[in-house]
């Protein structure tokens, strides 16, 4: 299994993980594991997703999350695993 990581920035607002949720369900989009924070009212969430059984191209998700995460206010990237370790390696 590919793992894909989605981070989700912005200011905090009512709604966000349900709205990156229902989307990401709507798709096939297993959530494997979630971590969020709010720090003097900025929400932080990293996302690590099963998406191999999605009925979208990875390329398709990675652009809709952007989309939603405009409408929404926030900013959400999705990468796929290899790719984020390789960024965030020291």
């Amino acid at each position: 299994m590919k793992k894909t990581i989605i981070t989700v920035i912005g200011k905090d607002t009512v709604g966000i993980i349900a709205k990156v949720c229902t989307y990401l369900a709507d798709h096939q989009v297993n959530v494997l594991d979630i971590s969020q924070t709010i720090v003097q009212g900025f929400f932080n969430m990293m996302m690590i997703v099963d998406a191999n059984n999605s009925d979208k191209p990875f390329e398709t998700l990675s652009s809709e999350l952007t989309q939603l995460g405009e409408q929404i206010g926030v900013s959400i990237k999705m990468q796929h695993e290899d790719i984020f370790n390789s960024m965030h390696r020291i």
